[in-house]
């Protein structure tokens, strides 16, 4: 275990985000005392590890006392530590909402993108999946036309803004489409940014760009889906 532990550490060190099908990762989810260690590992050199289990990816990050040691109290990174200016910011969130508020729904539900949920009566006994079969991509002519005039410009958007999206992991570019990164769904906190999009003003702007955000928060569904364990009535058999 020794050296396993050593060498998921060191390579989440320096690529800071692993695949979940990793094998060490897949070891680190699910081994209690494999994972300790690798805890404690990071937490020497003041990193913690990122996992969320409807990401496709777990990350590196700095522990939250050792933000301001390494960033400072500078006021720009009350926003981002990564480099975002405001309309970035803006920007990754707007990405975020179209792209992993509608997979979440669809990860609770055991629903695919191309499946409307009438389609497999046993689709909630299915593993939560985490590719492209739950993961839609985004037009990136529409998302500039709705949102580039409001975010400095449709070329500054087009030229600048996806592609540091793009090489800090947030998103992928392809072919004119753009894809969840592998740091889109497991930087950013769900539970916290899920309510502020849905019952915030971002939801409106969504809405007047044509782009429809989910009704409750995806948890709230998840709550009452049959995937924890529950007492056998025998009056409903």
């Amino acid at each position: 275990m020794e050296h396993d532990v050593k060498a998921l550490t060191a390579r989440l060190i320096a690529h800071r985000w692993l695949p979940r099908s990793d094998r060490l990762v897949r070891r680190a989810l699910v081994d209690e005392a494999f994972r300790i260690d690798l805890d404690h590992r990071l937490a020497a050199a003041g990193l913690q590890l990122q996992d969320n289990p409807y990401a496709g990816h777990v990350a590196v990050a700095l522990a939250p006392d050792m933000m301001e040691p390494v960033f400072g109290a500078r006021r720009e990174y009350a926003a981002s530590n990564v480099g975002l200016n405001r309309d970035e910011v803006a920007l990754l969130v707007v990405i975020w909402s179209l792209i992993v508020l509608p997979k979440r729904e669809r990860q609770v539900t055991r629903r695919e993108v191309a499946d409307d949920g009438q389609t497999d009566m046993f689709g909630g006994d299915k593993p939560v999946a985490h590719d492209a079969t739950v993961s839609a991509a985004l037009s990136e002519a529409s998302l500039i036309a709705d949102f580039g005039p409001a975010l400095g410009g449709r070329s500054r958007v087009k030229n600048f803004m996806l592609g540091k999206l793009a090489r800090l992991g947030f998103i992928e570019r392809r072919n004119g489409m753009i894809l969840e990164g592998p740091l889109l769904d497991v930087a950013l906190d769900y539970r916290i940014m899920a309510d502020r999009v849905i019952h915030g003003t971002l939801a409106d702007v969504l809405s007047r760009a044509g782009h429809p955000v989910p009704e409750a928060n995806a948890f709230e569904v998840a709550d009452v889906l049959p995937d924890e364990d529950v007492e056998y009535d025998e009056d409903q058999a």
